[in-house]
């Protein structure tokens, strides 16, 4: 509790206090984070101090999303709080990441931040991994949508009017016609069977570019769809008589947005 304001009343002197917690957003720019956000800002139960990005330092953008760094910027404005960039290098390791990301935590709670709010919703091992690292700093995770339907989340997303882009789709998962789509009714009725309504498993990320969250719809536009090749480790198959870790490569499809200057 923490006193926010006073007022002189009658010669008396009222002291005002807030109940809410103080907490930092982590801010990927799209969907699950912005409904995240959406179900925090209702219930006010948590003061959010800024949104926390991080980007790859040699290009500006968000990774495995490609949106560029003055785009999240934007949706930051829109949504009225500050953005809190992390330029992180393009081959920087997990320990020296968790250097890093864990400086960045004990900032925050010599600031009297306590809580790191998340829009993952089903992955048991990335949030077992931030509790692990918030721990260490003596913070908590705070997961708004976890464990929900994700096609109930996907239905309230769009019900609820919010607009977004799809800026990334997993090659061994959607064919490229699926990236710069807009994520709506008729995208989830295209998705494979076996695709999840929010990419939960990676297989594609969003732009979010209007919503209740904003005071007015963040301008873009669109250019070229951008196809990079990924080595990714994999467990190879030990029926082949082979138990060892291999690689295999695979392409995403980025939708390339840049902010609108008409």
């Amino acid at each position: 509790m923490r006193c926010i304001f006073q007022q002189s009343y009658n010669d008396k002197i009222l002291v005002y206090f807030s109940t809410m917690k103080k907490a930092i957003f982590n801010w990927s720019g799209g969907k699950d984070a912005s409904f995240a956000l959406y179900q925090i800002l209702q219930n006010k139960n948590y003061e959010i101090s800024a949104l926390l990005t991080t980007f790859n330092a040699s290009n500006n953008r968000v990774s495995m999303h490609g949106v560029h760094r003055n785009l999240i910027a934007a949706q930051a404005h829109q949504i009225g709080l500050p953005l809190h960039p992390v330029l992180l290098p393009a081959d920087i390791g997990m320990t020296a990441y968790n250097e890093r990301m864990n400086d960045k935590l004990e900032s925050y709670k010599d600031q009297g931040i306590r809580h790191c709010i998340f829009g993952d919703i089903l992955l048991e091992d990335i949030k077992a991994y931030r509790d692990r690292r918030l721990k260490r700093v003596k913070m908590r995770g705070v997961y708004p949508i976890w464990q929900q339907s994700t096609l109930e989340l996907a239905q309230r997303f769009i019900q609820a009017g919010f607009k977004a882009v799809v800026v990334s789709v997993n090659g061994s998962q959607l064919n490229r016609s699926f990236a710069g789509r807009e994520y709506d009714q008729a995208y989830l009725a295209d998705l494979p069977e076996q695709v999840d309504p929010c990419g939960e498993n990676g297989e594609f990320h969003t732009f979010v570019y209007d919503g209740p969250i904003f005071e007015h719809p963040v301008s873009f536009e669109k250019k070229d769809i951008v196809t990079k090749c990924y080595e990714q480790e994999v467990e190879n198959d030990s029926t082949r008589g082979n138990d060892a870790n291999g690689d295999k490569e695979v392409t995403y499809y980025f939708q390339n947005l840049v902010k609108y200057s008409g």
